[in-house]
């Protein structure tokens, strides 16, 4: 099951503090500790992190290293990581432009786009699949590792036989499979690989050009990494291209700011389409906190965002828009989950909180 932001966020401060302290510049200064004193504790390898204000920055900084061989340091213009998850709104993104345009809809069939994938019990819809909802199965066994060269197309030979795991529309089950079909309904409406719309309609306009499809090695690309009670160590290996929409892309931390600053500003498409994505969708009158490829909640403090949580082989990564404080948050780690959700949490409460204060001198 996938959580909500909300449901592990600790709530950090009793009150809001209208102190002399909070200031932009304490804010930075106290985040910027919480953020070293990750690579002094040694719990991550390498970070990098890009935090807008109103469009501009307000922490923008690489931690520790790409590389702890080489001792190359994290440059948050150029270091290359897996966004895992983080990839979904990216998709959706791209999936809100077939809609506009009338190439997609959403409440369509999926068979309407793919006749050839196996029939089920149930059918289900683009939509059902963009909000999880569809009853597609997750992750079984070492799949979550795979490193076969699958194209999109030859990926869902992993489930494709496979049964729903319940109606359509009646419960919320997290993966990334779900968004696999999606990415192989758009490549088949379009006529083009699925990452070639990507960029035609999210990377070159936004100008992302740091934001790429795996497998494929770049200079600035970071060592991936696990970690174990003996320390880190480098992580598997993995082919993650047939999964592009659900968590494929390898991106830099101004790159994925652009995206949310673009939403921030309106400057994706109209509002009446991407308000579709950016809504939680509903099964029993009960909120899933995730709308189409985008977690939709509220922080500890209520504070509404949108964006997604990316966990993935030798990468963990954090995209968070909060629309009325006008802030962009995004981490990115080179480690598998290396559990330090609640200081990064921390750290975006901080320079939120530091950033909106009443200050009484």
């Amino acid at each position: 099951m996938y959580y909500p932001i909300s449901n592990f966020l600790k709530n950090f401060f009793a009150k809001k503090r209208i102190l002399i302290e909070n200031t932009p510049l304490a804010g930075l200064t106290k985040a910027n500790d919480l953020l070293n004193g990750l690579i002094i504790k040694e719990k991550v390898p390498g970070m990098a992190v890009t935090v807008l204000k109103e469009g501009k920055p307000v922490l923008e900084k690489g931690y520790g290293f790409i590389n702890l061989k080489n001792r190359i340091p994290v440059n948050t213009q150029k270091s290359i990581f897996r966004i895992a998850s983080v990839s979904k709104p990216i998709a959706a993104t791209a999936l809100a432009h077939m809609v506009k345009d009338g190439l997609i809809n959403l409440d369509k069939s999926f068979y309407d786009y793919v006749p050839y994938y196996p029939k089920k019990k149930w059918d289900f819809t683009i939509r059902q699949l963009a909000s999880h909802t569809s009853g597609v199965r997750g992750y079984r066994g070492k799949e979550y590792g795979l490193n076969k060269p699958f194209s999109i197309k030859e990926g869902i030979s992993i489930f494709k036989d496979d049964e729903l795991l319940f109606e359509p529309g009646t419960n919320y089950l997290y993966n990334s499979f779900n968004w696999v079909l999606i990415s192989l309904a758009m490549q088949e409406v379009s006529g083009i690989p699925f990452e070639e719309y990507v960029k035609d309609k999210v990377f070159r306009p936004l100008e992302m050009n740091h934001t790429f499809s795996e497998p494929t090695f770049f200079e600035d690309m970071v060592t991936f990494y696990s970690k174990n009670r003996s320390g880190f160590k480098e992580a598997i290996t993995v082919d993650n291209h047939y999964k592009l929409a659900g968590g494929g892309f390898v991106s830099t931390t101004q790159d994925i700011a652009k995206l949310g600053q673009a939403y921030l500003e309106n400057g994706i498409m109209s509002s009446e389409v991407l308000s579709q994505f950016l809504t939680s969708e509903m099964i029993n009158q009960e909120k899933t906190y995730y709308g189409l490829g985008w977690q939709v909640s509220k922080d500890a403090r209520g504070r509404s965002f949108y964006g997604h949580v990316g966990n993935g082989v030798g990468g963990y990564a954090n995209f968070y828009v909060y629309p009325k404080q006008q802030m962009v948050f995004v981490f990115l780690i080179n480690c598998t989950n290396p559990n330090i959700q609640d200081e990064l949490d921390e750290v975006i409460d901080i320079l939120i909180t530091n950033h909106n204060a009443d200050v009484v001198v």
